[in-house]
């Protein structure tokens, strides 16, 4: 049998007072929201939340087609500035999945991310057969979505502390073969640009990155700054950051930080891709000279949500499955830089 968590386990993991822990895990004033969410994450990947281990039975495996399913599928969306349905990630996202339950004949409840929970207290469980959540919501909107006994999917995002399925992109493999690339193509200097921590698709990308030039017998200097939470905004960042040696390749989480970098090293008066070269991923951005990206099918990604959904409604006892999405490396050789062969 599993030894039950102890809050002190979770202080002492945190580096709080199990008096805030408490407080956190009670929903309870007194610790700030980054606190809170620290402390439920941490409780998750401790196994706090998870109520014991599941008895052992056959399943059977009902396929999806020709699926008896009807009612409403709640979409919801975070309550963050970029994450949206008019984002050039995220809107064929959410397009993928408008299109899908469509085609299924299910209807569809569009929600942005409640600050409070009087939002849930409104859904009828009996009427909302599932939700599909959409990019980064946060620890406590998760755990009462859990309360409700609803079957969820989440695309592009996980959280220890809420377990269900998911779909992500297939980051690990489309890094590694961005890099792969690089390296062959004679480049040797790196430095890897995004908040590793803003997304869990970020960090599986960071670790690819290094992964790969270990393989390789690359060493990295990595410049802490552009790793850290502050290259969220990288126009906020730049001015903070030495630039007295660049490296061959600026290597971006995503194609958004790769445009803002190319226009921030513009000002600063270098010109990519003849003093260094920018890469991207995600496929969005075709104004700027990124010399490489992978393009994630992104409506496919909505796509598999709706059809993973169906699967659990129909399959509620089987084991939770983490859905990969291969992306294609793109490479414009127009960007390369002129001394790299």
């Amino acid at each position: 049998m599993r030894n039950k968590v102890t809050m002190q386990e979770i202080a002492d993991l945190v580096g709080v007072s199990k008096f805030a822990v408490s407080r956190a895990l009670s929903s309870k004033p007194g610790v700030s929201p980054h606190t809170k969410e620290t402390i439920l994450k941490a409780a998750g990947q401790l196994g706090y939340f998870a109520a014991g281990e599941p008895a052992r039975t056959s399943i059977e495996v009902r396929p999806t087609q020709q699926h008896t399913v009807s009612g409403s599928i709640v979409i919801l969306f975070p309550n963050i500035r970029y994450q949206n349905r008019d984002s050039v990630y995220w809107g064929p996202v959410f397009e993928g999945i408008t299109n899908r339950l469509d085609q299924e004949k299910l209807d569809i409840v569009t929600l942005t991310e409640p600050t409070t929970d009087k939002m849930f207290s409104l859904l009828n469980p009996d009427a909302i057969k599932g939700i599909i959540t959409v990019g980064s919501i946060s620890t406590q909107i998760l755990l009462d979505i859990g309360r409700l006994n609803i079957p969820v999917t989440m695309v592009d995002h996980e959280d220890p502390a809420f377990q269900c399925d998911t779909v992500f992109a297939d980051n690990w493999s489309g890094m590694r073969k961005l890099m792969t690339k690089l390296i062959s193509k004679g480049y040797r200097k790196f430095q890897f640009v995004g908040s590793i921590k803003d997304a869990p698709s970020y960090y599986e990308r960071w670790i690819a990155f290094k992964t790969t030039l270990e393989e390789h017998d690359i060493e990295l200097k990595q410049d802490p700054l552009l790793i850290s939470p502050e290259a969220v905004d990288i126009y906020m960042m730049m001015p903070k950051l030495s630039l007295a040696e660049l490296p061959e390749v600026f290597v971006c989480a995503h194609d958004t930080n790769a445009g803002f970098l190319v226009d921030e090293l513009r000002k600063r008066g270098f010109d990519t891709p003849v003093d260094c070269v920018v890469t991207g991923f995600d496929n969005t951005n075709e104004t700027h000279p990124i010399l490489a990206t992978v393009d994630v099918n992104k409506e496919l990604l909505g796509i598999r949500a709706v059809d993973q959904m169906i699967w659990r409604i129909m399959n509620p006892d089987s084991a939770y499955e983490r859905k990969l999405i291969a992306g294609e490396l793109v490479v414009r050789e127009q960007y390369s830089k002129p001394s790299a062969n």
